[in-house]
């Protein structure tokens, strides 16, 4: 009897081997799920390959066949059926040096290998993020080293790529567009609503993406992928959870983080919180005295005063406090349909817009407050996929339904004024996109979908005496009840005749209808109309090619146009975009263009060093631009009690914008290597028949990184430098902000080169304990980034501890 036990166990556990068996193929470092791994015996009578979990059936296999796992990506692996079982049935596979960061989505909304996209897309990983711990993701983003980033206050981060910037650029999170109606063509702060501690992986693509994006991807594509929630796939639950603080002595910042994750056979959730705490900045020692916070203005007994700054390297008043948080849902009925809800919500404390508050109207300080409220940021996102390998249409389906709120304010005050200027925006945006992919055969790929977007934006405005507490009326920033739509549909097709050669091209048609309704601002501002439609196409196409004559060898060229129609903030926005300035309605705009051409050179040396070299060129015809107008006739009018010169956006430029890239990589050993990028950046537009430069042209910049890894030990060692600015370089309407500029020997606005040395490291103890350690710009250097408000952190010691459990 005992016997026969035993033998109905052995005998239940050959058939477990033998027909229940199934394997899960993991990325060693970041612990996710390998998608097109080729598994095969050694007479490759036998082959599959894994689906999108990572996951394959052995059951073809026998207990003591050799299974051979395969990927260009990663290093060959070979396991029997029953070795696989020892290790839980999942395996590791490390990635190659060469595939790393080599597997993107944004090209075309679905996997594809970079090497095979003729455009230029930088990459960061799970473990970039985590190694390089950025305090905000404006500042991840400056990792890439091919993203400039400006900064008008502690708590902002507006992106430049290529030589454009904040409505120029497109921002999408796990696939969604963050780009809404009231995106100006001034710096934006929106990237750092999206928490860098809940990305899995960042993909920026350099150059235009009109045709999969849409309206604004003229300069690039920025798209945050956040961490998904991992499936057991067996009755037993997974669960897995991350916690990290972490502490900058610049700005005494005190982050905490916790993410966790439960995962069942068919349902898995993720909740992801973060919390973090910053204080004043303090700027370096040793550089222009310009740059200086030598007085501030304060209350006392009800009354303004400017009082002396007792440290003037502590930009006093620059802290603030954010909260993100993020809840995912994912269920998966069978291996070929995945549902995914992700909640989303970030909001910051009020914070000051420190480069108005160092503006002066004679010898005082000019503003008493000059701050944003809490910027808010809702994203509900319903994801629905599906793969399918009989339908003629489509081999994998992907619908997105989002909805989007957010929420920004604006107060500020005159020095001794006991009025207070407030405005209020909030925008409902609502999208929904339908992408298929189609593989006709292993030669020709077919892209293509339709997307429909709709915002409404409120925007209240008031002038509150802060004696009285009574408030009145007052003109608002944009015409309430605003709506933007846009209808699209796009295709994009794939050939690769052969291994050496891949030729891609694309269409995408748009139509963006927009009305706003000036009656109540009419009272204010007697504008010549009371409403404003737009209704206007674009057809944008792309083509290029990538061609790999050898394996040291590969081209890029790719040819794009790209297009921005204009949104609310272009045609009804009403503010003072400088002093003595006010920015007026426009309801005779179009649609800007831009026609880009890139060329791209690898060489690659055996994997041991890797040169990457890119140059570019881009055209933007009817350019919008802010330039002085007139109202009923009229070049000035009274604004917030001050004589102003009209302006508004105008069709009324054009610009050209060229540059060129290098990158290399030196891999001494697999324990050391040394990474170096720089940016060469030039461009003008047209102002009335005089070439000036342009705004968001930025200084040419690079990092270089030596980098040492061996066992649980990282350290990199890295150089950041930037060039200078000199006065005429500086585009005129920078020239004027002359009170975030350093001084020449003329007193001269202008921008100082710079350079920070820093030190970074990591050490894993354990599966468990991972302690990372920076000290940044360690010669103690004074600078601010080229069209910057705030100067940037002095010597700067940074310390985070994280706990993983899995």
């Amino acid at each position: 009897m005992k016997n026969n036990y035993l033998f109905s166990i052995i005998i239940f556990l050959v058939l477990q081997f033998s027909y229940g068996q199934t394997v899960t193929v993991l990325e060693a470092d970041t612990k996710t799920p390998i998608l097109g791994v080729s598994l095969y015996n050694n007479s490759k009578t036998k082959t599959l390959v894994t689906d999108i979990n990572g996951q394959a059936p052995l059951d073809r296999f026998k207990n003591n066949e050799t299974i051979i796992f395969k990927d260009f990506l990663y290093q060959k692996l070979a396991l029997t059926k029953l070795q696989i079982a020892q290790f839980n049935d999942t395996i590791y596979l490390i990635p190659k040096v060469e595939g790393l960061k080599q597997i993107v989505i944004s090209a075309s909304k679905f996997e594809q290998n970079k090497r095979e996209i003729p455009q230029t897309i930088v990459s960061l990983s799970a473990n970039d993020i985590v190694f390089s711990n950025p305090q905000t993701s404006a500042d991840l983003l400056e990792n890439t080293g091919n993203i400039y980033v400006q900064k008008s206050q502690l708590g902002g981060g507006s992106p430049m790529i290529r030589g454009f910037s904040t409505n120029r650029l497109l921002i999408t999170v796990d696939g969604v567009r963050m780009n809404n109606a009231i995106f100006r063509g001034g710096n934006l702060q929106n990237v750092i609503s999206i928490d860098p501690l809940a990305i899995h992986n960042t993909e920026v693509t350099l150059g235009a993406g009109s045709v999969v994006y849409g309206s604004d991807a003229i300069g690039g594509v920025m798209s945050f992928y956040t961490k998904k929630p991992q499936l057991s796939y067996k009755d037993k639950m997974y669960f897995s959870a991350n916690a990290m603080t972490r502490f900058a002595s610049a700005s005494h910042e005190k982050t905490g983080h916790v993410d966790f994750n439960l995962g069942y056979n068919k349902w898995a959730f993720l909740t992801s919180i973060s919390y973090t705490d910053f204080e004043d900045l303090r700027m370096g020692s040793h550089g222009p005295d310009d740059y200086l916070r030598l007085e501030y203005v304060e209350q006392q007994n009800g009354e303004d005063v400017v009082v002396e700054n007792p440290n003037p390297k502590i930009q006093n008043p620059t802290g603030y406090n954010q909260i993100n948080l993020m809840q995912k849902v994912r269920y998966e009925p069978s291996d070929n349909l995945d549902f995914d809800l992700g909640l989303y919500y970030s909001s910051t404390s009020d914070y000051s817009r420190y480069d108005r508050l160092l503006r002066y109207r004679d010898d005082t300080l000019r503003s008493a407050e000059w701050s944003y409220g809490p910027q808010q940021w809702f994203m509900g996102n319903f994801q629905l996929t599906k793969l399918s390998s009989s339908s003629s249409f489509y081999n994998k389906i992907q619908t997105t339904l989002a909805y989007q709120n957010f929420k920004e304010s604006r107060r500020d005050r005159d020095f001794q004024s006991v009025l207070r200027n407030v405005n209020e925006e909030n925008v409902d945006a609502i999208s929904l996109n339908v992408d298929f992919e189609k593989r006709f055969n292993s030669k020709i790929s077919l892209f293509y979908g339709a997307e429909y977007l709709y915002n409404l934006v409120g925007s209240v405005g008031e002038e509150q005496n802060i004696e009285t507490q009574n408030s009145v009326a007052a003109v608002t920033r944009y015409p309430d009840g605003s709506t933007w739509q846009s209808f699209a549909a796009y295709t994009s097709l794939k050939y690769k005749p052969n291994s050496k050669f891949i030729f891609q091209s694309g269409l995408r048609y748009n139509q963006v209808i927009s009305e706003s309704d000036f009656t109540a601002n009419n009272e204010f501002l007697n504008l010549p109309f009371n409403e404003a439609k737009v209704n206007t196409g674009a057809l944008t196409g792309t083509a290029g090619f990538t061609w790999s004559p050898s394996d040291m060898i590969q081209w890029k060229l790719n040819a794009s146009t790209a297009f921005r129609a204009p949104n609310i903030d272009d045609i009804g926005k009403v503010f003072d975009s400088e002093p003595g300035a006010v920015v007026v309605p426009n309801k005779d705009l179009k649609a800007e263009y831009a026609y880009s051409g890139e060329l791209g050179l690898k060489l690659n040396f055996d994997d041991k060093v890797v040169i990457d070299l890119a140059t570019y060129y881009t055209f933007l015809d009817n350019a919008l631009i802010r330039r002085d107008y007139e109202l009923n006739g009229e070049t000035e009018i009274m604004y917030n009690g001050e004589l102003s010169t009209v302006q508004a956006m105008q069709n009324a430029s054009k610009a050209w914008i060229y540059g060129f890239e290098v990158a290399m990589d030196v891999n001494f050993s697999k324990h050391l290597q040394l990474r170096t990028q720089y940016n060469i950046i030039g461009g003008t537009e047209d102002n009335e028949g005089v070439e000036e430069p342009t705004r968001h042209v930025a200084p040419n910049f690079g990092k270089t990184h030596l980098k040492f890894k061996k066992n649980k030990l990282l350290i990199d060692g890295f150089l950041v430098y930037n060039s200078k600015f000199t006065n005429s370089q500086l585009a005129p309407s920078e020239t004027e902000k002359d009170y975030i500029y350093a001084k020449d020997s003329n007193g001269n606005p202008y921008v100082p080169s710079w350079y920070t040395l820093n030190l970074r490291t990591q050490y894993k103890y354990n599966d468990n304990w991972t302690l990372t350690a920076s000290l940044e710009n360690i010669t103690d250097q004074r600078y601010r980034p080229y069209s910057s408000g705030i100067t940037a952190a002095g010597r700067n010691f940074i310390l985070a501890l994280k706990y993983t459990l899995l």
